[in-house]
């Protein structure tokens, strides 16, 4: 059954490259694709930058990254979320999950973050900063390591399910003070 069969090896990323060429696939320059060799399997990835204004203070928007109740509250799921280093994160019933690498209150927060159906055990680096501007804040969405392949589709779910959530609950908090 298996006679002939080519099985996949290591590839480096001149190999990659070849192939990609070969195949006759065509990625974006913007995309700038590289091995990500810091955590996880070794595929082709690329890094999306994202900015998101909320008309909420720095610390009021990290709180709704930190704690459970604020996660639950806009992703409309059960959440495991242990904001400290090392802590587990779970969240949109299983679909997104990682750990908290760097967390600096009102200022910074640094996640390992993986979606569901990427290659098992690959996880890129989210990188979230949080620039106060009295009564917005500018949130800078840094994802390092995304699958090539997921690029659109993890720019979409960020700007679905976690941007516009968020901005509709701060809105409900808002309608709910007046």
């Amino acid at each position: 059954f298996t006679l002939g069969m080519i099985l996949p090896t290591k590839a480096t990323g001149q190999e990659l490259a070849a192939e990609r060429k070969l195949s006759g696939n065509t990625v974006q320059e913007s995309a700038s694709p590289h091995l990500q060799d810091l955590v996880g399997v070794k595929i082709p990835t690329v890094r999306i930058l994202m900015r998101e204004i909320f008309s909420s203070p720095a610390d009021e928007l990290y709180s709704i990254f930190t704690t459970k109740e604020l996660v639950q509250k806009f992703s409309k799921c059960p959440a495991v979320i242990e904001a400290e280093k090392g802590g587990k994160l779970l969240m949109f019933d299983g679909c997104v999950s990682g750990e908290y690498t760097e967390l600096v209150p009102g200022k910074r927060l640094v996640l390992k973050w993986r979606y569901r159906n990427w290659p098992d055990e690959h996880y890129a680096t989210v990188a979230l900063n949080f620039k106060d501007m009295v009564v917005e804040t500018e949130l800078q969405v840094e994802c390092k390591g995304v699958p090539v392949s997921n690029e659109d589709s993890t720019r979409q779910w960020w700007k679905k399910q976690y941007f516009e959530e968020i901005h509709n609950l701060l809105q409900q908090s808002k309608d709910n003070m007046d």
